[in-house]
């Protein structure tokens, strides 16, 4: 196994990092590894697009296949700044 040293963490990083090892019935040494696994775990996993993630949001809303939603009539106006 690798060994990993980090200097010069602030007292208030190593408190907080103290103080959730606790919550979750660990020492130190392991919730900081589990911090780890889980922050590689992310980078590991395929990245997706803002569409994928609203279309899955909305998922199950009661529309089928080729329904479109309709778009609001909203007609914007540019703000005129030099009043």
């Amino acid at each position: 196994m690798a060994q990993l040293v980090v200097r010069n963490l602030e007292q208030s990083v190593k408190t907080k990092l103290q103080k959730r090892a606790k919550r979750h019935g660990r020492s130190m040494e392991e919730e900081v590894r589990e911090i780890l696994r889980d922050a590689t775990k992310r980078e590991d996993a395929p990245r997706e697009g803002l569409g994928t993630r609203i279309a899955r949001h909305f998922r199950g809303i009661g529309l089928r296949p080729g329904e479109e939603i309709k778009e609001l009539d909203i007609k914007l106006q540019i703000p005129n700044f030099e009043e």
